[in-house]
């Protein structure tokens, strides 16, 4: 019989809290559906407790670890629900968000009706994912305060995008093994690595392209080592006109992150051509995520917030669209990555 709840919440709820996951979700064989739709959810209302600026950090950072213990089997602490729904989500202004931290009592349930591996697997993504979280409530000043700190070194940086995506590639390669076993002919090690430096490459694209706005909160994740060699601090990188002078740190890490765009691309033609749902679901963040470097390379003042380097919704649609025809094809994929690559490398 039919799980209302269930479907309600991996359905509706889902759609509403990310129309571009959905997409993608909708395309994945239904097995991988429900772990991975849950671990998003559990993932995303994690995120909006650590966003929810209107209550202090301090406040922000117990709620979340109280979170990370209920989703590993702490004994269910109803009070704290209720806490989360006065707290937080009556802070939302987005009734989907606010849906979702009411939901959470139930996501739960549907966490202990999963079967044991892909409960441990949810549980294990979710606690990394706050980890990420976490340390950014650790690190970075409480956003009202008007102050702005910058990671140390760029091992910081690399270790925070594994926190809050190399590790989703992780979970993906272990969601595929368990549910579409015999489709990945490399071995698990050698796609748990491509896996990291898939969810690296658009955890790094994320950064760059969000950096004017995440100075402005106060986080500035580009690493003070790297500023020092240009002569710049975090604070100088909130005067737009800066950007320029900024722009050989910028292409630096842009380098790093087509690295891992590349170790992307070989993840996705490891899928066999016949598995065209699990393909387009790794092909479609690539396609974007390149397109989105492409504008920010020709983006003369990329540290301006006015000014992001975002792909259009119409754009997106239309990378959609075009990769139908290309994914049953390993040499019309790499082809159309391969070209998005040397675009950008010659703006260098």
């Amino acid at each position: 019989m039919p799980n209302p709840t269930r479907a309600f919440l991996l359905g509706p709820l889902l759609k509403g809290v990310s129309r571009s996951f959905y997409l993608t979700l909708r395309v994945l064989p239904a097995g991988m559906r429900d772990p991975i739709g849950l671990a998003y959810l559990l993932a995303r209302a994690a995120d909006t407790i650590a966003d929810t600026s209107l209550i202090s950090p301090q406040q922000r950072l117990a709620l979340l670890l109280s979170l990370r213990e209920q989703v590993n089997g702490a004994p269910r602490d109803s009070a704290l629900f209720q806490r989360m729904a006065a707290e937080v989500a009556a802070q939302q202004e987005q009734s989907d968000e606010k849906l979702l931290l009411e939901s959470l009592e139930p996501a739960l349930d549907v966490l202990a009706q999963l079967s044991d591996s892909d409960r441990q697997a949810v549980r294990d993504i979710v606690t990394t994912l706050t980890e990420g979280m976490e340390f950014d409530l650790r690190t970075f000043p409480d956003e009202q305060s008007g102050e702005i700190a910058a990671l140390n070194v760029y091992d910081e940086l690399d270790r925070y995008t594994y926190l809050v995506a190399g590790c989703v590639g992780e979970f993906w390669t272990t969601m595929t093994y368990a549910h579409m076993p015999g489709t990945l002919k490399e071995q698990p090690a050698t796609m748990q690595r491509r896996g990291v430096r898939f969810g690296k490459a658009l955890q790094l694209t994320n950064v760059l392209r969000d950096c004017g706005k995440d100075l402005r909160i106060g986080r500035c994740y580009l690493p003070q080592s790297m500023l020092v060699e240009l002569n710049l601090s975090a604070q100088d990188l909130l005067l737009p006109a800066n950007s320029v002078r900024a722009r050989p740190l910028m292409i630096e890490l842009v380098r790093k992150t087509l690295a891992h765009f590349r170790e992307a691309l070989d993840y996705t033609l490891a899928i066999p051509a016949w598995s065209v749902r699990l393909r387009l679901a790794c092909l479609w963040p690539i396609l974007i995520g390149l397109d989105t470097l492409l504008l920010l390379v020709d983006n003369r003042a990329w540290l301006d917030p006015a000014q992001v380097s975002k792909v259009r919704r119409n754009d997106v649609y239309r990378i959609i669209a075009s990769s139908l025809v290309l994914v049953p094809s390993n040499g019309l994929v790499r082809a159309a990555v391969e070209k998005r690559i040397r675009l950008i490398e010659a703006r260098f």
